[in-house]
């Protein structure tokens, strides 16, 4: 079975993460994070950093890794780098997706997920997102109802 290796960029701000609905291909209206495959010679993060330009023409600094997803769909096995990311500048415009939308803690699951992108959703984007979308980092660190 082959392997593809991709990377896709999670982007928080007030609360909120950003979400892209696919708009071609095989899994075409499908929820993801963005990104897209590692290209040879490239690390994975010169390949989420490519991949926000070419398809939001948004520039992002990564944080960290946060996940390695392994999934098997019928046809592949995906090897999906998870990075917590931050946008540099640009305005998340979209040139590949159909839709975005900024999803808060109790919205996580009103948009249907891609499998991999699922299970990070559940494993850990649940756990960084706080408990009340008007819960900001500082009130965060200073009220115990806002912490995740």
């Amino acid at each position: 079975m082959e392997t593809k290796h991709v990377v896709c960029a999670v982007m928080m701000d007030g609360g909120k993460i950003f979400a892209t609905q696919r708009g071609y291909g095989e899994f075409k209206d499908g929820w993801e994070f963005p990104g897209g495959k590692v290209e040879p010679g490239e690390t994975p993060e010169q390949a989420i950093r490519r991949e926000i330009r070419e398809e939001l023409d948004t520039r992002i600094e990564v944080i960290r890794l946060l996940e390695r997803v392994e999934s098997d769909y019928p046809s592949f096995h995906l090897t999906m780098d998870c990075f917590l990311c931050r946008v540099v500048s640009g305005e998340l415009v979209l040139l590949e997706h159909e839709a975005a939308r900024w999803l808060d803690r109790q919205h996580l699951y009103d948009v249907d997920w891609l499998p991999a992108d699922r299970r990070l959703v559940r494993d850990k984007i649940e756990m960084l997102l706080p408990e009340h979308p008007s819960c900001n980092e500082e009130a965060r660190l200073q009220d115990a109802a806002c912490r995740p």
